[in-house]
């Protein structure tokens, strides 16, 4: 029976990470299946990976949840496996995880991954999605270990949340923050059509925008080919959320912006 791992990371690949940890999944579990969400979070970034995980989760096979955008690795943080109705999560203890595990109906037990016996031995502390988190997902996959097997309990209510800002509306604003830049340049905010719409703005309107020290005139449109070649707009995208871009072009270039930055719409 094919089972599936679904792994999410920060490694790029430009170094040999991902591979390994491919590696190490298949010799210690051949029959299952990787999946390659996403390697290309921004390094570090956890809010971002866990938002990238949040909107792949309800279209992934259910098993195994990998995520590794792990910057404390090698400190106190905890090395967790977090079980669900959805399946396993397996990654760090910092807000990585938790939205996608809220999205499938929240954790039904957590442990640790502090068992010898799944942990491949190393000189350094500095790789644990090769040494502790490919091991465990390996293991959960194929029925091999159970996930009270892996190491202590923890009260699944413990586990670090990721905070996602709320959107802010007045009567004439709204305001968010930028959270996803994606490789075609598109900067998707925090904000949704429902939002705007508490201001009076639908498709097909115009609306100002601000973003640091560019204000800018942009259309609400519901797709892409509904603007001119270059021209900048708001567009919902398939999250359901509102983001900037431009036809054929980079919104996040034109407009000079990078994550977690605020930005304010507003009727005209």
């Amino acid at each position: 029976m094919t089972t599936f791992v679904s792994f999410l990371s920060d490694f790029g690949n430009e170094d040999e990470f991902v591979g390994v940890v491919h590696g190490v999944i298949a010799k210690m579990s051949p029959e299952t299946r990787v999946i390659d969400v996403n390697h290309s979070v921004h390094p570090g970034s956890v809010r971002s990976g866990a938002l990238s995980l949040m909107r792949a989760i309800q279209y992934l096979p259910e098993g195994v949840a990998l995520g590794v955008v792990d910057p404390g690795v090698g400190t106190d943080r905890l090395p967790i496996a977090v079980e669900t109705d959805w399946g396993y999560f397996v990654g760090p203890d910092n807000g990585l995880l938790s939205p996608a595990v809220a999205l499938v109906g929240g954790a039904r037990a957590a442990h640790t991954l502090a068992n010898p016996d799944f942990v491949i031995p190393s000189a350094g502390a500095t790789f644990d999605g090769r040494d502790r988190f490919g091991p465990a997902a390996a293991v959960l996959a194929s029925g091999e270990a159970r996930i009270e097997d892996l190491g202590d309990a923890i009260d699944p209510a413990s586990l670090k949340p990721m905070i996602l800002p709320l959107p802010e509306v007045t009567d004439s604003t709204v305001s968010g923050h930028t959270w996803w830049i994606d490789r075609f340049g598109n900067v998707q905010t925090n904000i949704g059509p429902e939002d705007l719409a508490e201001i009076g703005i639908g498709f097909g309107d115009t609306m100002t925008i601000k973003v640091g020290l560019n204000e800018r005139v942009v259309q609400l449109v519901d797709t892409y080919g509904r603007v001119e070649e270059g021209a900048l707009m708001a567009v919902v995208d398939s999250q359901g959320l509102v983001a900037l871009s431009v036809r054929q072009g980079r919104a996040s270039d034109e407009l000079s912006i990078g994550l977690e930055r605020p930005v304010t719409f507003a009727r005209p």
